[in-house]
């Protein structure tokens, strides 16, 4: 029976999605922790076909894979809830043979960028980036001889707690597409780079040299497929409560630690009295 698993994970402790030797990634820790469930007799790379491939470091909230078991939906998820704490198979439903999950309809990203930012400036600047863009500017490895087209059907800024989150959505992208097109809205924002010269590169008239903003705060936050989810899961488990509760204490210790970098030199701390 084929399986559509609706999975997210946080991407901090992965070298990315697909499997290297020598190296953790989601791919690799799935592949064996379906080995370790009994789910398969041996670790195969050609098992697990996925929606969206991410770098080291992005997180995913709803990314898609296809997989072959005689399992439920409901038992699927409950043995793949299995694996590793980090990951979190959240729905599934049975597809015929022919579905193919990279075909997904639309993809959608969140970068969470942090500090006070101009929103409408980044609102304006990012409308010159929707419909079709030649990526040779905004992509990794994308030959510059020819164009390269991605239809990008939105983007939109809105301010956030802290700060600001970018949603993108399109049907697909190229490596390192989103994290480009938000270092050329920075670029815009602190008037590095122009609207008309973002334009033009949108329109495959000039290439720019662009840097990868960082992967820790991207995620995959959607992927939309035509599919009728039959069986979501009720969790998290014990490991995967744990591991939420770990992650979120760390994140709020170091936000607080880096208050204090650095001291004021001008005002020595209050000395601590015992009782």
């Amino acid at each position: 029976m084929r399986h559509v698993v609706r999975f997210g994970y946080d991407g901090l402790p992965f070298a990315g999605w697909a499997r290297q030797p020598g190296r953790r990634t989601v791919e690799g820790a799935i592949l064996e922790g379906l080995v370790r469930q009994k789910l398969r007799t041996r670790v195969d790379p050609t098992s697990l076909e996925v929606a969206s491939r991410t770098d080291r470091a992005v997180s995913a909230r709803a990314n898609a894979l296809t997989i072959e078991s005689d399992l439920t939906s409901t038992a699927l998820l409950r043995a793949l809830n299995g694996i590793a704490p980090e990951i979190y198979f959240s729905a599934g439903g049975a597809v015929n043979r022919e579905f193919r999950v990279r075909r997904a309809l639309r993809r959608v990203y969140r970068y969470f960028e942090p500090g006070r930012h101009n929103v409408e400036r980044w609102n304006t600047a990012a409308r010159r980036l929707i419909g079709d863009l030649d990526v040779r500017s905004f992509g990794r490895a994308v030959p510059r001889e020819v164009p390269t087209i991605r239809s990008v059907e939105s983007i939109r800024a809105r301010p956030c707690p802290g700060g600001m989150v970018l949603e993108i959505a399109a049907p697909s992208f190229v490596w390192g597409q989103v994290r480009k097109m938000v270092a050329a809205l920075r670029a815009v924002e602190r008037g590095d780079l122009t609207e008309d010269d973002l334009a033009a590169a949108a329109r495959g008239e000039i290439q720019l040299t662009l840097p990868l903003a960082e992967p820790e705060r991207l995620v995959l936050w959607e992927v939309d497929l035509p599919v009728r989810w039959e069986s979501t899961w009720t969790g998290p488990n014990r490991r995967q409560r744990a591991y939420l509760e770990r992650a979120s204490a760390l994140a709020w210790s170091q936000a607080e630690i880096l208050v204090g970098f650095p001291p004021d030199s001008e005002t020595p701390p209050e000395p601590k009295r015992t009782p």
